[in-house]
């Protein structure tokens, strides 16, 4: 049985270990460091806390999301028109603009000046390029995502549905059958970009619906003027992350740099 979270959202990792996964990036060289994790397992907030530690230090540091580089939604209404409903709806691989992360991440590592893309999850469109914070001579460069270095599965195993959307709205296995090919071969040259990846993992996927609904309630707090999801709405998006999530959490303990485990609390366990 998996443990309920606390209702709050992530206040924040230790000091201790921000510091450690900082020292660790700059003893090894790593110029671009991933920090892998499911939703709501705190991959923003460690990724901030390390780029502010790296400013006390006199550091530069560009985080960079793999949201950020999501297709706009004209481009994802599209797809769902071309190809299937289901990828109108941003997260899963195949909604990324993959070739714009790794021109990003190439000027990153290069210390060139480069203006990083923002997606506003609200509006559900990618901000204008004029609206992108501008970064030149970073010392470190982290790119945060869900299933970052996830292998693509092998098509017999997306013959049977996973869940209810599998089941329901993807009864052919179309869009699963897309998403997959997409992580197997649009993702490859974005991962080698990557030095070293950090894979935050959580109890499992089961305590992956608490976990964004407290996001969700936080996005609400922020923006109090939007609607948010409801926890059932929130019940229903995870699932399109089901598949590929249970990918990474059976095969990224082993593709990973470093594993940690967190408990419920996202508190490192044995840290």
């Amino acid at each position: 049985m998996t443990a309920t979270p606390h209702p709050q959202a992530n206040p924040g990792y230790p000091p201790s270990f921000v510091a450690a996964v900082l020292d660790d990036a700059l003893a090894r060289d790593c110029r671009v460091l991933g920090i892998a994790g499911l939703q709501g397992t705190g991959k923003s907030t460690l990724s901030a806390q390390v780029a502010a530690l790296a400013l006390t230090r006199g550091l530069r540091v560009a985080v960079l999301s793999i949201d950020d580089v999501y297709l706009d939604r004209p481009e994802r209404l599209q797809l769902g028109r071309d190809v299937h409903p289901l990828l109108a709806t941003r997260g899963p691989p195949g909604t990324h603009e993959v070739a714009l992360a790794c021109e990003v991440l190439d000027a990153l590592r290069e210390g060139r000046t480069t203006r990083l893309p923002c997606f506003d999850k609200v509006a559900d469109r990618r901000l204008p390029p004029s609206r992108w914070p501008t970064m030149h001579d970073v010392d470190l460069a982290i790119f945060e995502g869900w299933f970052l270095k996830v292998p693509a599965q092998q098509p017999s195993e997306l013959v049977a549905p996973l869940n209810a959307l599998e089941r329901d709205e993807d009864a052919d296995g179309t869009w699963r059958r897309y998403c997959n090919a997409a992580l197997g071969r649009d993702y490859s040259l974005l991962w080698q970009r990557l030095d070293r990846v950090l894979f935050l993992q959580g109890p499992g996927f089961e305590i992956v619906p608490a976990w964004r609904w407290q996001q969700e309630q936080t996005l609400q707090a922020a923006n109090p003027d939007c609607t948010a999801m409801t926890q059932a709405q929130v019940k229903r998006f995870v699932q399109f992350f089901e598949r590929v999530s249970r990918q990474a959490l059976r095969t990224l303990p082993v593709i990973a740099d470093r594993t940690i485990l967190l408990d419920a609390d996202r508190v490192p366990i044995g840290f």
